[in-house]
């Protein structure tokens, strides 16, 4: 009997043993002989290359909205910038008017070299900063996109009818942009 009870055994291992490749790995095969997903496992190396896919997708993203942010916050920087500047410059734009008529009014008085002096310096200044003055338009052409015209008169000759007659305030420009557009007399 101790002969059978040994064979019995050795076969019930081999039984055991001897199960598909599919058993071994955890899947099981239903009586057709498919594979069922409910057990399969992922490959780690698949795994891997998904996360390593998803973070590479995520860290680009993440660089792309920083560059997109720090664009942004230089671009509001410069308008607030430009903002600030438009505002000073209006503010001082009737201190320069007030000036040239002062420097007009003072031809031949012996403070005009030291007056002459500080108007130049505030010129400068203000030109270093973006400040730029229009043309004289008198004698041109009307231009509705630089000008304003003030009053209409009959031209005082024919050459100048619909033309700049003469110019009460210069225009100012801050950059590519008008600050202040000039005040001009047209001819009818």
């Amino acid at each position: 009997m101790g002969k059978k009870n040994h064979k019995e055994a050795t076969e019930q291992d081999v039984m055991e043993n001897d199960q598909t490749p599919n058993q071994a790995e955890g899947t099981t095969e239903d009586s057709k002989g498919e594979k069922s997903p409910e057990k399969e496992m992922v490959d780690p190396v698949e795994k891997l290359e998904t996360d390593l896919a998803n973070l590479k997708d995520q860290h680009l993203r993440l660089f792309a909205d920083f560059e997109n942010y720090k664009k942004r916050t230089s671009r509001e920087r410069s308008e607030l910038y430009s903002t600030a500047n438009q505002e000073l410059m209006d503010a001082l734009l009737p201190i320069l008017d007030d000036f040239q008529r002062a420097m007009k009014n003072l031809e031949g008085n012996e403070a005009q070299g030291g007056i002459q002096l500080i108007f130049s310096k505030l010129e400068n200044t203000l030109r270093n900063k973006g400040l730029k003055p229009m043309e004289n338009s008198t004698g041109k052409e009307f231009d509705v996109d630089t000008m304003e015209a003030v009053t209409r008169i009959p031209a005082p000759s024919e050459e100048l009818k619909g033309k700049v007659v003469d110019e009460i305030e210069r225009g100012y420009m801050l950059g590519n942009k008008i600050l202040r557009y000039s005040k001009v007399v047209v001819g009818e």
